[in-house]
């Protein structure tokens, strides 16, 4: 547990728009962003609990299917790649470019299903 002079000095941070909380994005104190990111952890565990493991987790396989089926075959095939060069300080796009592998974005196609 934070000292009270930490957490005085945590909430100067989050009042000046910073985030010090994971999580807590947009909360304008420490107060805020720890409600914030309480009850976004506890979305996800209420919804697993209603649903249950393995709805929780065909749920999630349904919304991968989704994209694809709205992407296409191709198209997610190149997200996929696209994302597997993502790293922590670059996206996949800018990565791909500095090695210059190509991503064939005109692959995104969108259908409206």
């Amino acid at each position: 547990m934070a000292s009270e002079q930490e957490r005085q000095e945590l909430d100067a941070r989050a009042r000046q728009g910073e985030t010090v909380i994971p999580g807590g994005t947009g909360g304008k104190s420490l107060e805020a962003q720890e409600h914030l990111a309480q009850g976004r952890s506890r979305g996800g565990q209420t919804r697993r609990e209603q649903l249950g493991t393995e709805g929780y987790q065909e749920m999630g396989s349904r919304g991968g299917q989704t994209r694809k089926e709205q992407l296409g075959r191709e198209g997610y095939q190149e997200m996929g790649r696209k994302g597997g060069l993502t790293t922590i300080d670059k996206s996949g796009g800018e990565r791909a470019a500095e090695e210059g592998i190509g991503i064939d974005e005109s692959k995104f196609r969108t259908s409206s299903t």
